[in-house]
């Protein structure tokens, strides 16, 4: 058994409420809530938030109960446990001054983005997934992975506009490629009166890119640009699985069968690539991991 539950100890709502967890996955999460009657709405990103009143039959349900601190030991160990710095409420404090820091002349262009990034239907194209980028990015240049773009600085500038525009606009219902297209469209017009015509539309050719994560041998920047995209590609088993469930939500207008069609054939697509990583730290760093990650969603798809 690997359902946890511990004692009604945070109050809301006039009661106390448990928080449910498994250490294991999130489907088996979602499936044990499910058979006890658990609404969908009391799910809050790694646990859900369960009454006083029904800690009782949970426990008979099969949940184990243990103290507090050993639940969030357990979650933490799973690597399920979103931390409360990765919280929306969080994050999005920390990319405001990530913006502030990258473009200070234009604030309300910051606010616009961040509004956008979080709209009610997105689950994985969310703050969250902005900053891991944008945190990858910085991460491949302290690798040197930008040192060898002609001016380091600029280039730098460049990446990061493109992280926050890449999925600016995301929609998930129409043909592949149209909300990249529509992404890249947008930074072309909110940048041209704040920069240069060259940097603009380097910008939008590298939110282009993230369509097919395809750059050209010699393509330092859209190298690093892809490969901090892909990063989560290459995150420990159970951050994985959360990231495929997100990716799953974000589509929820798709049937089971379509999507699961449709993925499959991304991860095909991908495993059939002779490197996923075009920059030689995100090979390092994550390609061993990716696939492996990759092939195990696809056994799952397909089985």
């Amino acid at each position: 058994m690997t359902i946890y539950i511990d004692p009604p100890a945070w109050p809301a709502h006039g009661t106390l409420f448990s928080h449910l967890i498994s250490d294991v996955s999130l489907d088996e999460l979602h499936a044990a809530a499910e058979r006890a009657g658990i609404s969908p709405r009391a799910f809050d990103r790694d646990h859900y938030d369960v009454p006083a009143h029904r800690h009782d039959a949970l426990v008979a349900h099969g949940a184990v109960p243990v103290p507090g601190s050993q639940l969030v030991r357990l979650l933490a160990r799973s690597g399920l446990r979103v931390r409360s710095i990765e919280r929306p409420e969080k994050v999005r404090g920390r990319l405001a001054l990530a913006w502030e820091r990258l473009l200070p002349a234009a604030p309300d262009l910051g606010e616009e983005l961040l509004d956008r990034w979080a709209e009610p239907h997105r689950h994985y194209h969310s703050p969250t997934h902005l900053a891991a980028v944008l945190a990858a990015v910085a991460r491949l240049q302290r690798a040197g992975e930008l040192d060898a773009a002609p001016d380091g600085d600029a280039a730098a500038r460049t990446v990061r506009l493109a992280v926050w525009f890449h999925d600016a606009v995301y929609e998930g219902a129409g043909a592949a490629g149209e909300d990249e297209e529509a992404s890249a469209v947008l930074a072309e017009e909110r940048l041209a009166p704040l920069l240069d015509a060259a940097e603009v539309a380097e910008v939008a050719r590298l939110v282009r890119l993230t369509a097919s994560h395809d750059p050209e041998d010699g393509d330092v920047a859209g190298a690093v640009l892809v490969d901090a995209d892909l990063e989560v590609l290459g995150r420990v088993p159970t951050a994985y699985a959360r990231y495929a469930e997100q990716v799953r939500r974000d589509v929820d207008h798709v049937s089971d069968d379509a999507f699961r069609r449709g993925r499959a054939a991304v991860l095909h697509r991908l495993l059939d690539r002779p490197r996923l990583y075009r920059t030689a730290s995100g090979r390092e760093l994550w390609e061993e991991s990716a696939r492996r990650n990759l092939r195990e969603e696809l056994q799952r798809l397909e089985g």
